[in-house]
């Protein structure tokens, strides 16, 4: 896909995710905005399921970038998100040295921590010139990893460049788009905080989380969407252990449409709970009559926004 140019104001910026089926609102598409337009990273905290990976694929795929995608767990290392060497092809190099009569450590040693024995990980890799501009750069769930591994990040958030010792400092000849994404299961440091643009993105209100389905299930009948949507509001109100997200009423949605579905009924939700709900707790707090009473205030809610 060829390049596209930044968008020049917060209404194309909207615009530009519409055309990726991203629903955003405006103050999001604000933050997206002044991230591209003054090149820093965007740290988006909320809970699981709200679409905040979803921002930097659409961000990716719309304006004709490469993503490259860092996916952060406990015990993530430096080896493995930013570079490693290739140690076997070094030892190589070493015998074929020392055979061919090189015995000066130091030439050797030059040799061997050459550029072409360097193993590129993800966040080297979006320091690299690449067809079509700067990648976007996915940090994702950054509050999995330890917080050493967040001290680590601080130099290549604050002057897109890493230091390697064997070669010295790698700085990026353009900034790569970074999306730093946090569930927030523990705090993020202020130092990160403060090299980024923040936002919180939360669970939508009912008519942009319709609009959300329209786009991205847009097989589900109508009523079904409204009556769904309407449900999971409800749903989000209650005392649980963890409230599905954005990503669940989708899949719920098209679960529900495949099985023909063209209301809610309280059969067939107790049956497809696990669709949306993800602990056992919740769904047994749902199932059976909760689930029928849900239905009906979901139809109140929906009957009275229509009058």
């Amino acid at each position: 896909m060829d390049a596209v140019a930044i968008p020049g104001s917060i209404d194309e910026t909207l615009a530009m995710l519409a055309r990726g089926h991203y629903v955003a609102e405006r103050s999001l598409a604000t933050v997206v905005f002044l991230g591209l337009r003054l090149g820093r990273p965007i740290l988006l905290e909320g809970e699981a399921g709200t679409g905040k990976t979803e921002i930097a694929k659409v961000l990716a795929a719309s304006l004709g970038r490469k993503l490259i995608r860092l996916q952060c767990y406990e015990g993530l290392d430096v080896a493995t998100a930013v570079y490693e060497w290739n140690y076997p092809a070094q030892m190589m190099a070493i015998r074929l040295a020392e055979a061919a009569g090189e015995h000066n450590r130091d030439r050797i040693e030059h040799d061997i921590f050459a550029d072409r024995y360097l193993i590129r990980r993800p966040l080297l890799q979006a320091l690299e010139p690449s067809d079509g501009g700067a990648p976007v750069l996915l940090i994702d769930e950054i509050d999995r990893a330890d917080e050493a591994f967040e001290a680590y990040l601080l130099e290549l958030l604050s002057d897109f460049q890493v230091t390697i010792p064997e070669l010295g400092v790698i700085k990026a000849p353009a900034p790569p788009i970074v999306i730093v994404t946090s569930n927030r299961t523990r705090e993020i440091h202020d130092a990160l905080k403060r090299r980024c643009l923040y936002h919180w993105v939360g669970y939508p209100d009912a008519a942009r989380e319709r609009a959300i389905l329209k786009a991205k299930a847009p097989r589900a009948p109508e009523r079904l969407t409204g009556e769904l949507v309407a449900f999971v509001q409800r749903l989000r109100k209650l005392d649980l252990f963890k409230s599905p997200g954005v990503a669940e009423t989708l899949d719920w949605a098209s679960a529900l449409t495949e099985l023909d579905a063209v209301s809610l009924d309280p059969a067939q939700v107790t049956d497809t709970l696990g669709v949306l709900l993800k602990y056992q707790d919740d769904i047994a707090k749902i199932q059976g009559a909760k689930a029928s009473e849900l239905i009906d205030a979901a139809r109140a809610d929906l009957k009275m926004a229509e009058t």
